[in-house]
């Protein structure tokens, strides 16, 4: 690109940034605005209805002050004792732990954990058992079964064996992700042999442990069954940058921060060991409105019933844990920056790169339009980057199923108790019947309903799609936003190598297990805590004050006027911390776009042309290859053909359809190629690729599938058992099904070919 061009490119990056920052910044006005007058309108509507009594109010103030700085030191008790045992699981399950990683050759500070079932729960043994994966971000373990309803939860009702990986507060020397990967595929091969007679396990990966269960299934393909992979930043670049409201804002950040180099120093400086309070730190800049007021205010004004809950959530969100060096390295480069794990980059111990299309299991994705810390894109994006097209994921034989949440965040992915009941447990209903689906993409779709008690039920159905069509919905500017990325790379690449050269020999040698727990131990997340606690003198008075105060406690202004103006001023703030993080969030990828843009645009603009051409599909080498073998094959290739011939296109598949044709299949199996579910799912989709591309050959090399007389009467005794089972008369066949239903019969007739077959000449 000549400098005139570059120039003119430059001045075009500066124009968009400027609108997009403008749009930014008048919706951000435009929602204070309208916050406020709610608020206005909230606080001195109807007010006639209520009461004005300034000294009730002023009694409850005092004693609701009282209880919530109560409920504080109790939250820095519960601190230090936690700290005191090495931070424990947040579990709510009773469970005992089988495997220690620590002693492993290479140990590791995981565990694997068995979940004992609560009183009343029966799990069946022979049941496909669950293998939990939490993420470990910077909180401990235990997300995954934080309450009755959660994860664990569902699968211990649905009679399930279950199982969950932990992990401890202090990582082993040395250990590596890689070495953590390696410890989770030796806790799978144990729950196989624990289960000898059960259905491979499940995987459950959350956030972190999402990627964690991609990189387990895709070294350990024959080990693992489905993967249920939840709110996992596979892709970490996408995120949509639009014209609308600023979602997304955590991506750039390693752009802002200059790269990989700031997690390095933070490691060095804690004497090897990287302290997971940054990376929660960052998780609470991201709404400081919740974090700072939202949450405090909400336990101040319910401080009667609240507690419990916020003291139990904080018992999680407060506990910190530590990674190695080389671990957060290892995240920062192959992930937020080098995002390549998906791009076959990242080896394992035995050298073999991650190939995500090894996974040989059905894998669902789950995400939410709400999350702004792992939106869909992040989520979905990686299989567009692997596979390229549906035919590709046909041709592996792969199935893929998407849920969408419209609205959760990205903690109520893993901790909504509504989201258990409804999302996780459907999942769970489906996973033996997703492992039946012909190869493809799916999207899965969860309709609420009253049943004839009044209870709500849900009904699921799946509707295929095609990867091309789903990519272009969630990246409306076709990933462009994407392309700054690359210099992002380039810079962190030169700051980390600075730093390595110029600074780290200093850190670490003024760094040591003294400084670094100082540096933890007055961490403002931790400080704040411990501050607030019975190790604080001055407090001796709040528990003793705060007894008295339950004991006279008589609430009785919910609907006194002060108590409203109260709310009014409680909203004014909330709305005036999300204006500051609209404005923050709009600045920040202003400056990142204009930074990073021009960069990209200076040295690799020539690189990513548009106007490549597409390719044909058909010059795809496994379409070519699946075409090349039209008449190749036997009885189980024909099955499956004629399964492509007779599909239902272009409409949705009812849950219940699809456990009837699991019915099916196992009272027809004698009928039915019998093989591994993976063979049959490659087999299946490559012979939809050949009647996809070339119908008509496909049917009329048929017969090549079947010579042998006895096999074309098998599958033709197929048919007519399936046309006379009266759990298929409600099922009618479209017009295109019945006129392939008759094209099929004329091709295979029995007499017909053993006649031929003795007449024909000898060549």
């Amino acid at each position: 690109m000549t400098y005139a061009g570059q120039l003119a490119r430059s001045q075009q990056i500066a124009q968009k940034v400027a609108r997009v920052f403008q749009k930014r910044a008048e919706l951000a006005q435009r929602q204070f605005s309208e916050r406020a007058r709610e608020a206005g309108v909230r606080a001195f509507g109807n007010g006639e209805a209520d009461r004005f009594n300034g000294y009730a109010y002023a009694v409850d103030v005092m004693q609701r002050s009282i209880l919530f700085w109560d409920t504080l030191r109790q939250r820095g008790n519960n601190f230090i004792e936690q700290t005191k045992r090495g931070l424990e699981p947040v579990l709510h399950f009773a469970h005992e732990m089988l495997l220690d990683g620590r002693t492993f050759a290479r140990p590791v500070n995981y565990a694997l954990l068995r979940i004992v079932p609560p009183e009343g729960v029966v799990v069946d043994a022979s049941k496909r058992p669950y293998l939990i994966i939490d993420p470990r971000a910077g909180h401990g373990p235990g997300i995954g079964g934080f309450k009755d309803d959660s994860q664990v939860g569902v699968a211990l009702r649905a009679g399930h064996p279950v199982y969950f990986v932990t992990f401890f507060r202090d990582p082993q020397p040395g250990q590596t992700l890689i070495d953590v990967c390696a410890a989770e595929q030796q806790f799978v091969r144990h729950v196989r042999e624990l289960h000898p007679g059960s259905a491979k396990p499940a995987i459950v990966g959350n956030c972190q442990g999402g990627w964690a269960a991609m990189m387990l299934a895709s070294s350990q393909p024959d080990d693992t069954g489905p993967l249920v992979i939840n709110g996992a930043p596979m892709s970490y670049w996408s995120g949509a940058w639009s014209e609308g409201e600023g979602d997304n804002p955590m991506r750039y950040s390693g752009g802002m921060l200059g790269g990989t180099w700031l997690a390095s120093l933070t490691a060095d400086l804690g004497n090897g060991k990287f302290d997971g309070a940054y990376l929660v730190e960052n998780f609470e800049n991201l709404n400081p409105a919740n974090s700072f007021w939202d949450k405090y205010y909400t336990l101040f004004d319910k401080i009667d019933t609240e507690p419990p809950r916020f003291l139990d959530f904080e018992r999680w969100w407060g506990g910190y844990y530590l990674m190695n060096r080389e671990e957060i390295e290892w995240i920062t480069r192959n992930l937020f920056v080098g995002n390549q794990l998906w791009s076959g980059e990242v080896r394992g111990v035995s050298g073999a790169s991650f190939d995500l299309r090894a996974i040989k299991s059905p894998i669902i994705l789950f995400a939410s339009m709400g999350d702004n810390i792992t939106p869909p894109q992040q989520a979905f994006n990686w299989v567009a980057d692997i596979y390229g097209s549906t035919d590709e994921i046909k041709a592996r034989g792969q199935v893929i199923v998407g849920l969408m949440h419209k609205s959760i965040g990205h903690l109520g992915i893993f901790v909504s108790g509504k989201v258990a009941k409804k999302e996780y447990t459907q999942i769970a209903s489906v996973l033996e019947t997703i492992e039946s689906f012909p190869p493809g993409l799916y999207g899965m779709e969860i309709a609420e309903r009253r049943g004839e008690s009044g209870k709500i039920e849900y009904d699921v159905s799946f509707q295929e799609r095609r990867l091309e069509d789903v990519a272009a919905r969630f990246n409306r500017f076709e990933r462009i936003d994407e392309l700054p990325f690359e210099a992002v790379k380039q810079v962190s690449d030169f700051n980390q190598r600075a730093y390595e050269l110029f600074a780290q020999p200093f850190v670490q040698a003024m760094a040591s297990d003294a400084t670094a727990t100082m540096l933890r131990a007055f961490h403002p997340l931790r400080a704040q805590r411990w501050m607030f606690s019975d190790l604080n003198p001055w407090l001796a008075w709040l528990g003793p004050a705060a007894n008295a105060v339950k004991a006279a406690r008589r609430p009785d202004t919910g609907r006194d006027v002060l108590r409203r103006a109260e709310h009014c001023g409680s909203d004014i703030v909330s709305a005036s911390l999300d204006y500051y993080r609209a404005m923050r969030d709009a600045t920040t990828e202003a400056m990142f776009f204009s930074v990073y843009g021009n960069m990209f645009t200076a040295h690799h603009a020539q690189e990513h042309a548009s106007t490549e051409q597409k390719a044909d599909p058909r010059d795809l080498p496994f379409v070519q290859e699946a075409l090349a073998s039209v008449a190749q094959g036997g009885y189980a290739q024909a099955v499956a053909r004629v399964a492509c011939l007779l599909v239902r296109h272009d409409e949705p598949l009812p849950l219940a359809r699809m456990i009837l044709r699991q019915e099916l299949a196992a009272d027809y199996a004698e009928y039915l190629p019998q093989m591994p579910r993976d063979e049959w799912r490659r087999m299946r989709g490559e012979q939809e690729i050949i009647v996809r591309y070339e119908p008509e050959e496909a049917l009329a090399t048929l017969p090549s599938l079947l010579q042998d007389g006895d096999d074309r009467k098998k599958l033709l005794t197929l048919f007519d058992k399936l046309h006379a089972d009266s759990r298929l008369q409600g099922i009618e066949l479209t017009a295109a099904q019945q006129d392939m239903l008759t094209r099929i019969r004329a091709a295979l007739p029995v007499k017909a070919t053993r006649a031929a077959r003795r007449s024909a000449p000898a060549h």
